[in-house]
């Protein structure tokens, strides 16, 4: 029988949880009631991964947009699937025959999918590929070639794009499509000159050269601070589509563009830079995709000439997390597809082979990956879906990985420090405390990762979707109220 005193010490129990709670969720409830959320869907989800206990939670069940907070699934799932020292290989080879310096056959690029090669994020020994390619084929006392510069993209298919992204991203920088052969980024900088307010500034130049043979300018100058505009094209199409306003009267402004066709550009880039080493061709530089299309590609004996290495995948990995970098996200998830195994007559895209594999991987870890819906590996489609309880619990699991969660950690950035978090929370007391992932699209925001608080690690996922208002007005928000959560 329950006695008086028992009964009034689980009153106070119960009060002190209510109140205590109460206290914990007043700055998520003074964020959601606030303008910019009205109408929105906020979720967030917290976790003492030392204790194993969750502190915070909301919507946490809801499927939302999670924009480039998709690259923690892609980079966490790929460092378990590779290994953190796995390297990509460009090969460089040859079929036919050498005779009096001559080669009668062609030069090939094989690719596998490596996204780094020649990219300005491991400068400068981004450009040492193209000559130790070029010393090696004079090292067999090549002259010239009666056939042509090959490029093999074949590892991939020619999807480079999610057919789930949006339009205005074809043709970005930030939208550049993934491919068995990429270089520099697979993306080119326009240089361009403006006059006064009203007229067309002039396009100067772009690097690197042909990468785009066709700008169509309907670019404008105005009296503003800085550009608003869009690159416009879709892949394989040497043509581009420039729409927008830029400052007027400025010597020079650079806008950046995606590469529309990264393997072809590759093998004719090859062929110049030969010519200039004196070392012509006989036929025009080529690739897979068109030589498949014209039936016309051969698998031909191919004797190796030389090979360069990417840098590791755990190094490519805190690229991605820090930089947001789109492309090596996706190349990432389609190098995890190449061990998927097609059932008899199954067609499967390159992305769904990596998003099929990255899922297996997740659930066998004991994610529930009926909460998980991705159409590519860097979060670029707004149609990818996820909960910020899967977010979390990924989180938590990466964080207690005795093999990889160091390397996974130590590739977010720190808030207010480095990176894509740069200026996120600078000067406060969270500063070099929380290591994050961004993620931001149009009524899209949000954060997610590690917070370190009085000894202890939290596991911490924020995401707004179709929030009201300027995006750096959500940033500073979102910063608010993480310190008022954290605050002492």
């Amino acid at each position: 029988m329950m006695t008086i005193k028992k009964f009034l010490s689980l009153i106070f129990i119960y009060y002190s949880i209510t109140i205590v709670n109460a206290q914990n969720l007043s700055p998520i409830k003074t964020f959601n009631d606030k303008p910019f959320a009205k109408g929105a869907i906020f979720s967030c989800y917290i976790h003492d991964i030392d204790s194993d206990k969750t502190i915070y939670e909301l919507n946490n069940e809801i499927m939302l947009t999670p924009a480039s907070l998709m690259k923690l699934v892609t980079t966490a799932g790929a460092l378990d699937i590779l290994g953190s020292d796995f390297r990509y290989q460009t090969t460089i080879s040859y079929d036919g025959v050498i005779k009096d310096d001559v080669l009668h056959g062609n030069i090939y690029i094989k690719g596998s999918g490596d996204p780094t090669l020649g990219s300005s994020h491991f400068a400068p020994e981004s450009k040492e590929f193209i000559n130790k390619w070029i010393g090696a084929i004079k090292q067999l006392g090549i002259k010239s070639i009666t056939g042509a510069i090959i490029a093999d993209e074949s590892i991939f298919d020619s999807e480079g794009l999610s057919l789930k992204w949006v339009y205005e991203d074809m043709g970005s920088y930030y939208g550049a499509g993934s491919y068995g052969l990429s270089v520099f980024d697979n993306l080119y900088k326009l240089q361009l000159r403006s006059g006064n307010a009203g007229s067309k500034p002039e396009i100067i130049s772009c690097n690197p050269e042909k990468a785009v043979s066709t700008f169509h300018n309907y670019l404008k100058s105005a009296q503003v601070g800085s550009d608003s505009t869009y690159i416009l094209g879709t892949p394989f199409s040497n043509e581009r589509y420039i729409y927008g306003v830029v400052p007027a009267n400025k010597e020079s402004i650079t806008l950046k563009g995606d590469i529309p066709d990264p393997a072809l550009f590759l093998a004719q880039y090859v062929e110049s830079e030969l010519y200039k080493n004196g070392i012509s061709t006989g036929k025009a530089a080529s690739c897979y995709r068109i030589l498949k299309e014209q039936g016309k590609w051969k698998n031909d004996k191919r004797i190796e000439i030389t090979s360069t290495y990417s840098p590791t995948l755990a190094e490519i990995i805190r690229v991605t997390n820090h930089t947001s970098h789109n492309l090596y996200a996706d190349a990432i998830i389609k190098t995890v597809g190449l061990s998927y195994k097609s059932q008899k007559n199954e067609t499967v895209s390159s992305f769904n082979k990596g998003i099929n594999i990255i899922k297996e991987h997740w659930k066998k870890k004991g994610l529930d990956v009926s909460e998980l819906v991705m159409y590519d590996g860097s979060g670029l489609a707004p149609t990818d879906k996820t909960t910020t309880t899967f977010l979390g619990e990924l989180l938590t699991i990466m964080y207690k990985d005795k093999t990889y969660g160091k390397v996974f950690t130590e590739s977010l950035p720190a808030a207010g420090i480095s990176g894509s978090v740069r200026n996120f929370m600078k000067g406060s007391g969270l500063q070099g405390k929380a290591k994050l992932k961004s993620g931001s699209m149009g009524g899209v925001k949000g954060y997610a990762g590690y917070v370190e608080k009085n000894g202890k690690t939290y596991s911490v996922v924020l995401l707004i979707n179709q929030y009201k208002g300027k995006s750096s007005n959500m940033t500073r928000q979102m910063g608010n109220l993480l310190n008022n959560i954290f605050q002492d």
